[in-house]
């Protein structure tokens, strides 16, 4: 069973993305591939904090899957980092899970944001992703502030099938990012 924003991908958004960027296949659109939610908790283990259980429930009341313990590979004395410390929570989402994180995401959670304008596009990187830092978890409504220990913040990357900048935010833009700003075309020249 498809999720409500991937139906709609396919029957009116694709269109109107291959009309935009003037491609004959359909198969050269940009997609989304997959999105990564991660939450860095090392400087929290350093502190002293060994329960991140609460963080654990947030992002998989979030994302609806739980997510996995990152730990590091190097050691480095200044940041009091030794080998095979936790230093991060995450999960990667993919097919209906994502198109559903990525409706409530843009429909539900950014709007409340405090004093939300829209988001950046100088998240993108390059290469077709889009990376963004929430500083409050509490943005999302799953999120039972009861039980919340403690305000962390997030990261979300979006991994899109677009060769250029341009192509990724039609494509975000179109599954209802709310951007503030826009992406120039590739070629278009400025006056």
């Amino acid at each position: 069973m498809k999720a409500p924003l991937q139906e709609k991908f396919e029957k009116e958004i694709a269109a109107s993305i291959q009309k935009e960027l003037n491609k004959k296949n359909m198969h050269a659109l940009p997609q989304v591939k997959k999105v990564t939610v991660s939450v860095g908790i090392g400087n929290m283990y350093t502190q002293g904090t060994k329960d991140f259980s609460y963080i654990e429930n947030n992002i998989a009341a979030m994302t609806g899957q739980k997510p996995s313990l990152r730990k590091s590979k190097k050691a480095i004395s200044n940041f009091k980092l030794r080998i095979g410390m936790p230093v991060g929570l995450t999960t990667t989402l993919r097919d209906r899970r994502m198109y559903d994180f990525l409706e409530r995401f843009a429909n539900v959670a950014l709007p409340r944001v405090r004093d939300f304008r829209g988001i950046s596009v100088k998240g993108f990187d390059g290469k077709g992703n889009y990376s963004i830092g929430i500083k409050d978890c509490t943005i999302f409504p799953e999120i039972d502030l009861e039980k919340l220990e403690k305000t962390h913040g997030l990261q979300i990357t979006v991994t899109t099938s677009a060769k250029t900048n341009y192509e990724a935010y039609l494509l975000l833009k179109a599954l209802g990012f709310p951007f503030r700003d826009e992406v120039k075309k590739p070629n278009q020249s400025t006056k």
